[in-house]
């Protein structure tokens, strides 16, 4: 920032220095001129008889302006200056005078640049010849010192307060690219000390600039990170506290089988094998529900819901002969849903009425305005308020009213993922499981 400034500082003061510049030489070159076609009109008018009048007219009518010098050289020898006291003295400068005195030679008017005492001069020598009396040179020399003092002035007091400039600029970008990356290095310093033990910590919000909002998304992020490691950590805690149980009952039975009793190795046996069942079900289930959080196993199409009711009671049928299955109610609609993933929680809720309920099993789908409901109910005794919505936590399992503890505990908890994988979510009223998602009609 400061090497454009820099640049567009340059470029605009030399750029107006050598603009100004030049036009101060082409004004002296116009005075010059003027000059030497006055000096014309005037030894025409004047018509002096000799040359050492026609020169003395001319050095006397004109007269040098501030910065500025007249003189006179008659036959090359003598010099006429004009009265006053002026520092400027050029005819005093023998290799000046023979200079001019030299291109002017040729009987034309000469103009050119010289250095006169380390000052640099512009002049204009005009030969002045009179019949019969010889000839003369006039010449009006302009300081070109004088002259560009001002712009030089100009200049250097403009490079002054751009340097003046350039350091308050350094200064305010220095605070405010500063102010502005503070976040950003905050955001690095926090990202460097997060570790996968301890994510909590976030970054401080301050403003409602476009770093600020980076800084928010950041938050947002960790927090996401936060929740899938704590989730990660409740999950392994889960799995090894119902793991441990099987375990723990299938060592201590093989530690006190008696060899020696066929019938013992009988019944240890069968008892390792139950538990063991039960371990393959739980990370069947456990892998099943890792599935749901993913949004894209859910494929929506439009499904007659009344057919797909009948085909649930079909299949849950064989989930127990002993129970009377039946379609309490079927809503005559087409809606948009997953077919795979709705069957396979009301399978979930099928198998839980068989495990824990009894009497005849009712399965229903209705519609409520813009919601879809569909409901697995028995005559068991259900669960009451308290542990309603607990069930369907992961590994939570029902206690109340005869609903033992028997299965894994993710079975409603999958129940559930569905359920809001759909947009939606899954309740229990007594012994009526309840998946209740919106509604969207198929168009045609």
């Amino acid at each position: 920032m400061l090497a454009v400034t820099a640049v567009g500082m340059a470029l605009a003061g030399g750029t107006a220095y050598l603009i100004q510049r030049e036009r101060t030489l082409m004004q002296i070159d116009e005075r010059l001129s003027d000059a030497a076609d006055d000096a014309v009109v005037i030894a025409t008018d004047a018509a002096p008889p000799t040359l050492d009048a026609a020169l003395t007219v001319l050095v006397q009518r004109l007269r040098p302006a501030s910065g500025e010098a007249t003189f006179a050289l008659l036959d090359g020898t003598r010099a006429i200056v004009p009265g006053g006291d002026s520092s400027l003295r050029p005819e005093r400068d023998a290799a000046f005078v023979a200079r001019v005195l030299l291109e002017s030679s040729g009987g034309d008017v000469v103009r050119g640049t010289a250095s006169v005492a380390g000052a640099p001069l512009r002049y204009v020598a005009i030969p002045v010849t009179v019949v019969g009396g010889g000839s003369g040179l006039f010449v009006v020399v302009d300081d070109l010192g004088t002259a560009l003092a001002p712009i030089d002035d100009a200049f250097m007091t403009f490079a002054f307060v751009a340097l003046l400039a350039l350091v308050a600029v350094g200064l305010v970008g220095w605070v405010v690219a500063g102010r502005l990356l503070s976040p950003v290095r905050r955001l690095r310093e926090t990202a460097a000390r997060i570790t996968a033990s301890d994510p909590s910590e976030r970054i401080e919000v301050q403003g409602t600039d476009d770093v600020s909002e980076l800084t928010v998304t950041v938050n947002d992020m960790l927090d996401r990170l936060d929740d899938a490691l704590q989730a990660q950590r409740r999950l392994l805690d889960d799995v090894g506290h119902e793991l441990k149980t099987p375990i723990t009952i299938v060592r201590g039975h093989l530690e006190v089988m008696s060899a020696d009793d066929p019938a013992d190795v009988d019944a240890t046996r069968d008892l390792a094998l139950d538990e063991l069942d039960r371990m393959a079900g739980l990370v069947r289930d456990i892998a099943e529900l890792s599935d749901l959080h993913r949004p894209l196993r859910i494929t929506l199409e439009p499904t007659p819901v009344a057919r797909l009711t009948q085909t649930i009671r079909l299949k849950a049928a064989a989930l127990a002969t002993d129970h009377v299955w039946t379609v309490s109610g079927a809503a005559d609609v087409t809606a948009v849903l997953d077919p795979e993933r709705v069957t396979q929680a009301l399978l979930q809720l099928a198998s839980n009425a068989v495990t824990h309920g009894r009497g005849d099993i009712r399965i229903a789908s209705e519609v409520y305005g813009d919601r879809l409901v569909f409901s697995v109910s028995d005559d068991g005794p259900g669960v009451d308020g308290d542990a309603a919505q607990a069930v369907f936590e992961r590994f939570a399992r029902g206690s109340v009213g005869g609903r033992g503890p028997a299965g894994s505990g993710l079975g409603l908890a999958i129940v559930a993922a569905i359920a809001r994988a759909h947009g939606g979510s899954a309740y229990a009223q007594g012994s009526t499981f309840t998946v209740d998602i919106p509604f969207v009609e198929a168009r045609s």
